[in-house]
């Protein structure tokens, strides 16, 4: 589970929370609590015309993907479900099999994946299609799947949009009824009155810098892990079908990886390794 999203999101209203009811006196340099002040920040119609008009132009744009708030947020907070080393592994044993048995042998293994992307790919080489008709099918299939993933994030972005501009909507409509209302009034009441006017300003940020766009730049990453391992599979396939080396196509396949995670995997090998690398570099210069 992404763990931190949730620790972000209940950091950012426990802080505004303590804004709101915490005060600090310079002079004794001490604090005091003013937890009836969060009464000065509920305002019903407020509410309503944040959060209705916003999510009212979320539904109206895309009518299609608002359905599907569910399974955005089940997505988002989805932690290392595509591992890039999980798919070199894979490829390797993968390779391994084939350069063995022949590349027929990979059909029962096929069957096994449970990604559908890395399932279709290898079934394509079984089959012996055309090298530059597999990558051609693999990478159109990269790219429509990006586009729906970043259609989804383009809803979210709408809504971190939209919220602030209803936020600003509900605050004319205060001001409008608070003015209309001003002549013969109490002017004691101008300051309550234009309390309430801003408190819908005050919705429509919180909603788009504290729901909206986290969620969007989650979903964002998850695309760009997802669309990584997709890559690390079509170069992975390509080099199995071509009868590359197992040894070499993980050499190869790791280079899609940084380099923490390189080492990582290499363990004190692959230290060794870069100390030895470094240890020329000393002596060359």
């Amino acid at each position: 589970m992404n763990v931190v999203y949730l620790i972000g999101l209940v950091l950012a209203f426990f802080f505004t929370i303590f804004g709101i009811v915490v005060g600090f006196d310079m002079e004794s340099l001490t604090f005091s609590f003013h937890p009836d002040y969060l009464a000065n920040f509920v305002d019903l119609s407020s509410i309503l015309i944040v959060l209705g008009g916003t999510l009212a132009v979320v539904v109206a744009c895309y009518p299609k993907l608002a359905k599907s708030f569910p399974k955005h947020f089940k997505i988002m907070l989805r932690a290392n479900a595509f591992d890039p080393q999980t798919y070199v592994d894979q490829l390797t044993e993968l390779a391994q099999i084939a350069r063995k048995n022949g590349l027929l042998a990979l059909e029962e293994k096929a069957r096994d994946q449970a990604d559908p992307f890395f399932r279709q790919a290898i079934m394509l080489i079984v089959d012996a299609n055309d090298p530059d008709r597999v990558r051609s099918i693999l990478e159109n299939d990269i790219e429509q799947t990006s586009a729906r993933h970043m259609e989804v994030v383009a809803m979210y972005e709408r809504g971190s949009n939209a919220a602030p501009a209803f936020g600003m909507i509900g605050t004319l409509i205060g001001l409008i009824n608070m003015l209309k209302d001003l002549d013969g009034a109490d002017m004691s009441s101008l300051g309550p009155n234009m309390a309430v006017a801003l408190v819908t300003t005050f919705y429509g940020s919180l909603l788009a810098h504290v729901v909206f766009n986290p969620i969007a730049a989650n979903l964002t990453a998850r695309d760009e892990e997802e669309i990584l391992c997709r890559q690390i599979i079509v170069e992975g396939i390509m080099a199995i079908q071509s009868g590359e080396n197992p040894k070499f196509l993980r050499e190869r396949l790791m280079t899609f990886m940084n380099q923490q995670l390189r080492d990582i995997e290499g363990g004190p090998a692959a230290g060794a390794a870069s100390e030895g690398r470094g240890k020329r570099r000393g002596r060359r210069k």
